[in-house]
């Protein structure tokens, strides 16, 4: 079963019918992705929502000088897409980009909308989910406003728990706004107890 990792991810919000996960087993597509392959390159319309099943990935985009400011990461258990292109069927301003090799498994629009209609629950449980990403993305705001780098890089700390050692410093910089040795500098007196 292709989708057995998308389904525990399913279950862990509410359970599922052996029907219920045979028609998510239908609509839905697993693959390997290489290290720094794009799954989705600014100007291209989003065309899936994508499951994290191994691996690392990243959502950035690139500014008027060709600096890349990192949007968020989503690793093993989460979820990664532009949300807005998806729905909107518009061109995406993001990149998202594999940083470890990885896989996924994806669902493409018309076959989400299928499964929304057909198992009502996951419909909720995508609501969740959604919100659950809007509320991130508004506390990053807020921090970008409000919070000191060291501050931003405990936050980071806090919501991304595993990537801390799985990521380079160049990575975490541009997703803090800061430079990679100004990073080096936060990381040293957090170690020291600063």
């Amino acid at each position: 079963m292709i989708s057995k990792p998308l389904i525990a991810h399913f279950e862990s919000y509410l359970p599922f019918e052996e029907a219920e996960k045979a028609l998510i087993e239908s609509r839905v597509s697993r693959r390997k992705v290489r290290h720094r392959e794009l799954t989705l390159t600014s100007g291209e319309i989003c065309r899936y929502y994508t499951f994290v099943v191994s691996g690392c990935f990243r959502m950035y985009i690139t500014d008027a000088e060709g600096k890349e400011h990192n949007i968020l990461f989503a690793a093993e258990g989460d979820w990664i897409s532009d949300i807005d292109s998806f729905h909107a069927t518009t061109p995406s301003h993001s990149n998202i980009q594999a940083l470890e090799v990885s896989e996924i498994i994806q669902i493409a629009q018309e076959d989400l909308y299928h499964l929304y209609l057909n198992i009502l629950k996951l419909d909720r449980i995508f609501k969740v989910i959604t919100e659950e990403k809007y509320v991130e993305l508004q506390n990053r705001v807020f921090q970008n406003i409000s919070s000191t780098a060291q501050q931003r890089y405990l936050s980071f700390l806090k919501q991304y728990p595993n990537l801390a050692n799985r990521l380079p410093n160049t990575q975490i910089a541009s997703y803090l706004g800061i430079t990679p040795e100004f990073l080096s500098m936060i990381r040293k007196e957090i170690t020291l107890g600063h």
